[in-house]
């Protein structure tokens, strides 16, 4: 055998074991765990006060992350509401957060830092605005509120942004015409029944357990909002967002109005920003969607999460990630 035979066979032998080498790490890699390709790393999640439903859809959600995407560590940070989550994650303070769409709106419309930067992953569900008062009180809408001790939300949250909205609609001056208290629904029941406030606003899903406890221990109304909702409508494009809703008689079946109560409601939406890596917003996207049930069993009104609607992120555009798996999840 001569020499450049023996040499040409050599290297044949030698290329036949690399590429048998190179199908055996292909069929490896194939049989990894689907974990080892999954998102991992830290983030950080922008709640809300301690005992709203942000702060708890935000543990339910954290939850079943740790269930759908083991490596991903998700630490939630508590905050005063919609506008400051906004500013923490625009700012890259935080990676995802919770926010009313007219809260997006008035963001983005302030030029704000990095407004152009937010994303939209899911519209989640409504936050419906209630104004609870005691029973006993002689107050029966909005405009009555002249000169009274009202709560209206802390001053980063979206339930202020809105309640300074219907003040002004109800041709009230925020800052002049009532006594403003700036807490949110951690203290607003227990600051109602010592009576040190008169009444006050608040924005969630329906139920809001905090509200639903406070009816428990004593006799309040909710007042009826639908009056104002042609006037705040008119107000500008912010407002467009919100829609005329009821609150049914079974959502707090304590409270002593007996019927339906007209109020309005705005869409909250799940925010992120353009600098998350699309490959972790497309399998968070698919935790929220896949566990609406067993988050709803708590967040009643995680419920109401949609497929079909969730898509719509107005006035965000949707991010790529989520946009991948809503489009792999088509119903």
């Amino acid at each position: 055998m001569s020499r450049a035979t023996a040499l040409f066979r050599t290297g044949r032998r030698r290329l036949i074991a690399a590429l048998a080498g190179l199908c055996v790490l292909g069929l490896l890699w194939w049989a990894l765990p689907l974990g080892s390709t999954e998102p991992a790393g830290r983030v950080t999640f922008s709640t809300g006060v301690r005992t709203g439903v942000y702060q708890r859809y935000g543990e339910l959600l954290r939850e079943a992350l740790a269930r759908d995407l083991p490596e991903l560590d998700v630490t939630l940070k508590a905050s005063e509401g919609s506008q400051q989550n906004l500013s923490r994650v625009a700012k890259g303070e935080a990676d995802f957060t919770l926010a009313t769409a007219d809260a997006v709106s008035k963001y983005r419309q302030d030029g704000l830092p990095e407004a152009d930067r937010l994303r939209g992953i899911a519209r989640l569900y409504d936050d419906y605005v209630q104004l609870v008062v005691p029973d006993r009180s002689r107050l029966e809408s909005t405009k009555d509120l002249k000169g009274m001790r009202v709560a209206i939300g802390q001053p980063g949250s979206g339930v202020r942004l809105i309640a300074e909205r219907l003040l002004i609609a109800a041709r009230l001056d925020p800052a002049t015409d009532i006594v403003p208290v700036s807490i949110g629904i951690d203290r607003m029941p227990a600051e109602l029944e010592a009576g040190r406030i008169d009444a006050f606003f608040w924005s969630g899903g329906l139920p809001t357990s905090a509200v639903r406890s406070l009816s428990e221990r004593m006799d309040i109304r909710l007042l009826p909002l639908g009056d104002i909702i042609p006037e705040l409508q008119r107000s500008g494009t912010p407002a467009r967002y919100y829609r005329a809703a009821v609150m049914p008689v079974e959502t707090y079946p304590r409270a002593r109005n007996g019927l339906p109560v007209a109020t309005l409601a705005v869409p909250n939406l799940l925010v992120t920003t353009d600098r998350t890596e699309p490959g972790l917003t497309e399998a968070l996207t698919r935790t929220v969607i896949g566990n609406r049930d067993r988050i709803g069993h708590e967040v009643h009104a995680a419920q109401l999460v949609d497929l079909r609607t969730a898509i719509y992120t107005d006035p965000l555009e949707l991010h790529e990630g989520a946009a991948r798996y809503y489009r792999s999840a088509k119903p």
